[in-house]
């Protein structure tokens, strides 16, 4: 608990369901993110814009909180770059087999009451438990 920040995660739980509640309000559309992704290479051109909108949104709310807070976040030093593409990978390979990611599923799917969000997101959690554990305990990165 040496980073618990509660006002912060409130602060951010809250607008992240506000905009997932306004997109499906306005726009009818679940707020997955690896969804909208995907759909950037292979949606019709009418759906482009909103998705571009809402990713961009994603982008500059995340660089105006760093202008406004810049010591708030310390990116790891001293990790092997090899192990974060891995990472990386197996997260989109784990989006695309579990159709969708951790803000289509539980922040949308489990609102919805969807047993199949319920169980993705936790799986999504069981297996972010047991890599933290193998990480930092038994690798020691």
């Amino acid at each position: 608990m040496e980073n618990f920040t509660p006002v912060s995660a409130f602060s951010g739980g809250i607008l992240i369901g506000l905009a997932a509640t306004l997109l499906l309000l306005f726009n009818g559309r679940i707020a997955g993110i690896s969804g909208m992704m995907s759909g950037l290479i292979k949606a019709p051109r009418i759906e482009l814009y909103w998705r571009l909108v809402f990713l961009m949104g994603i982008v500059l709310g995340a660089f105006i909180f760093n202008l406004i807070r810049p010591d708030f976040y310390h990116p790891r030093t001293n990790f092997p770059f090899w192990l974060l593409a891995l990472g990386g990978f197996l997260v989109g390979f784990g989006t695309r087999m579990g159709n969708g990611c951790t803000s289509g599923h539980a922040v949308c799917g489990i609102a919805r009451l969807s047993l199949r969000s319920i169980v993705a997101t936790a799986t999504f959690m069981l297996s972010g438990f047991i890599t933290v554990y193998v990480v930092r305990h038994l690798i020691g990165w």
